[in-house]
């Protein structure tokens, strides 16, 4: 499994298509340990870009503070997860907490 957050800073960043990178984090075939972690900026933002570069980077998950409704059906349309609300913390912590199931999740950070 391989989970992409949406990353400023070294955190996650509160909405989406602003981040300065994404951090990639590969889930070991055993669904609770840390694989490979690597990070990557992302092509400009416009809408639509991001979901389907994301998809050409292999992503299953997408966890982000806030996402527009638009990116998000496009991720589902194309099979990947997509988790918002997450207020704060590093991916690694983010990642180790959705995978242990102790991830809080609240309102959509973004609003369109």
């Amino acid at each position: 499994m391989k989970i992409a957050v949406p990353t400023a800073n070294g955190l996650v960043c509160p909405h989406f298509g602003h981040c300065e990178t994404f951090t990639f984090v590969e889930v070991e075939s055993d669904g609770k340990t840390l694989g490979s972690i690597m990070t990557s900026e992302p092509p400009p933002h416009e809408p639509g870009v991001l979901p389907r570069w994301l998809k050409e980077q292999n992503v299953d998950v997408v966890i982000a503070g806030g996402m527009g409704m638009r990116a998000q059906q496009i991720f589902s349309q194309a099979g990947i997860k997509v988790l918002v609300g997450v207020q704060e913390g590093s991916p690694e912590a983010i990642v180790k907490k959705f995978l242990s199931g102790t991830l809080d999740t609240g309102a959509n950070l973004c609003d369109h």
